[in-house]
């Protein structure tokens, strides 16, 4: 099975260990990983705050970056996804007989649900981390996406994990891109609700599938030396092997 890699800006600039661990998993699953290095961002963040025309050039440009209609597009972000099925029917509403569009939105997949849904696998052998860890459903994952139980079966499996529901753990972190700086006082204050209740449970981890929510949340963690720390579920798969 063909996989074409899609890093997004937060891998590719802060985290790129991320990326290194998807394609070792994706690898030992046995498919053919490949990485195109002229891609570049998807067009979120100008789509976000509202710059259409601009958000549509760099799209344009994903699409002829991952054209291969055979492979499938696999992203450690749901956030990204969530832009590719959402966002581009907006910016490209006037193409809708072009296939390649239509297409990259069929192939493409944040790594937990390709993992599930496609290779139909819910255990990844060897993933090891003691402790005791609590999921946070990212926004786009969770209601662009549909994402819900592909990581939590995932993540059920690690050998020493235990997995403990969160009552806010469909509740947002507070990060929204520009959101967290436009309205930084609301943004921290969930930040601080979604990492208190984590610690209330005794949860060593907070576990994710998005970076961007993740980040956010260990500036809070840090700032406030909280005990706890926060992983990306990509990283907590490849743990241990």
């Amino acid at each position: 099975m063909n996989v074409d890699l899609f890093i997004p800006c937060f891998v590719d600039q802060l985290f790129p260990e991320t990326g290194f661990n998807m394609i070792k998993i994706l690898e030992s699953l046995g498919c053919q990983v490949n990485y195109n290095p002229n891609q570049t961002c998807c067009g979120q963040p100008a789509y976000n705050a509202g710059y259409f025309k601009e958000a549509k050039a760099v799209a344009t440009k994903f699409i002829d970056d991952f054209s291969n209609p055979e492979h499938f597009v696999v992203a450690p972000s749901a956030s990204c996804i969530g832009m590719l099925r959402g966002g581009y029917n907006t910016l490209f509403n006037e193409f809708a007989t072009d296939k390649d569009y239509f297409n990259l939105q069929k192939q493409s997949f944040e790594f937990t649900e390709f993992l599930t849904d496609v290779l139909e696998v819910d255990r990844v052998i060897g993933a090891k981390l003691e402790g005791k860890a609590t999921y946070h459903d990212a926004c786009s994952a969770l209601r662009e996406c549909g994402i819900k139980e592909a990581p939590r079966k995932l993540l059920e499996n690690i050998e020493g994990l235990e997995l403990i529901e969160a009552d806010n753990a469909e509740t947002c972190c507070g990060f929204g891109g520009t959101f967290a700086v436009k309205f930084q006082g609301i943004s921290v204050g969930m930040a601080e609700q979604k990492v208190d209740i984590a610690t209330t449970l005794d949860a060593d981890y907070i576990i994710s599938t998005d970076w961007s929510c993740l980040m956010h949340l260990d500036g809070y963690i840090k700032k406030n030396r909280k005990k706890i720390q926060v992983k990306h579920i990509v990283d907590v798969l490849a743990q241990g092997w």
